[in-house]
């Protein structure tokens, strides 16, 4: 008789629930543990079949009547700056990023606070406390890290590091970069902080040899998703696999 691994995931399904992207319909996710020894192995492997990790959760969309939410990975190796992402660049250029230990701070916290009341109050996470964020960054069982952005502009603050203006909880895959959740300073709009955050971590898997940069779900439709197509080339996973788009 064959015995299962105690450590074999097993997938639960959610009930269903309003969705946060398209209005009318309703979401459902398919979700497992990301614990224990496999818990590496394990999210490389969910990651790259379309599932996103939220502390020790990994979930992917699993609604019944939509197939909207589509995993979204850019190609390192060929993309190209546009003109556009160039001139984020150069807005850019006193900004200084630091890969850190996945270890909560009250600097980072309170950025965090500012930029969930000003973008997503209305939001899940909109009452996130101190704990629920010390949560989100620490309780993981797989290779992952922050990066912090600092401005080095002496004018902008009496802080010897520098401001810190954005943040990046990221994944270490073996095959890529799994940008797991962001946040920025809202208040200066023009540095395009969430854009500059993705063209930053496209050059540091280039520097790491790593083929692919994940980017969570592209909702076709969507507004607040909309930005995730204009980093080409892409693939997208759609029922017959990872599909190229240009």
């Amino acid at each position: 008789m064959t015995r299962e691994p105690r450590d074999a995931p097993q997938f639960y399904l959610t009930a269903p629930t309003p969705c946060p992207y398209l209005p009318g319909q309703e979401e459902r996710k398919v979700f497992t543990h990301l614990i224990g020894r496999r818990a590496v192995a394990l999210n490389d492997a969910l990651t790259q079949s379309g599932f996103r990790r939220s502390q020790t959760i990994a979930y992917r969309p699993a609604c019944e009547t939509c197939r909207a939410c589509v995993s979204v990975r850019v190609l390192v190796d060929e993309f190209k700056l546009s003109k556009g992402f160039r001139r984020v660049l150069e807005h850019n250029q006193d900004l200084v990023g630091t890969v850190v230990r996945p270890e909560p701070t009250a600097e980072q916290y309170s950025l965090f606070r500012t930029y969930l009341d000003a973008r997503h109050s209305g939001g899940g996470m909109a009452d996130m406390s101190v704990l629920d964020y010390s949560m989100m960054i620490e309780d993981s069982h797989v290779e992952s890290r922050l990066v912090e952005y600092r401005a080095t502009n002496a004018f902008m603050s009496g802080n010897s590091k520098g401001p810190l203006v954005a943040v990046c909880l990221t994944d270490l895959l073996s095959d890529g970069l799994s940008m797991v959740y962001s946040f920025y300073e809202p208040g200066i709009q023009a540095r395009s902080l969430g854009t500059y955050m993705i063209l930053d971590h496209i050059e540091r898997a280039r520097r790491l040899g790593l083929p692919h940069v994940y980017l969570g779900y592209w909702v076709e439709g969507s507004k607040k998703m909309a930005y995730k197509g204009r980093f080409l080339p892409q693939e997208r996973l759609v029922m017959n696999g990872w599909e190229r788009a240009v």
